[in-house]
C-alpha cells in the first residue's frame, strides 16, 4: 500500500487509486515546464506512470491523495 507523498517514476505500476502530482523530471532538469493540466493526474491500480506528454520526458510523481 502507498503512502500520500510517495514518489513514483515514469514507466513503473501505479500501486493505488488516486491522484498524483508532478515532481520533477527523472533527468533533474527545470524546463520546459508541464502544462497546468499535465501537472496532476488519476491514475488507476495497474496503470503506467506517464511521461508528461508535452515534453514526452520522463516524471516523478508524488501521490497527492488516496481515492
Amino acid at each position: 500500500m502507498a503512502t500520500v507523498g510517495e514518489r513514483f517514476k515514469t514507466g513503473t505500476t501505479c500501486p493505488v487509486w488516486g491522484n498524483y502530482i508532478f515532481d520533477g523530471y527523472t533527468d533533474n532538469t527545470t524546463t520546459p515546464a508541464p502544462t497546468s493540466e499535465e501537472r496532476v493526474i488519476q491514475l488507476n491500480v495497474g496503470a503506467t506512470f506517464p511521461p508528461v506528454r508535452s515534453t514526452n520526458k520522463g516524471a516523478y510523481w508524488k501521490l497527492a491523495r488516496i481515492l
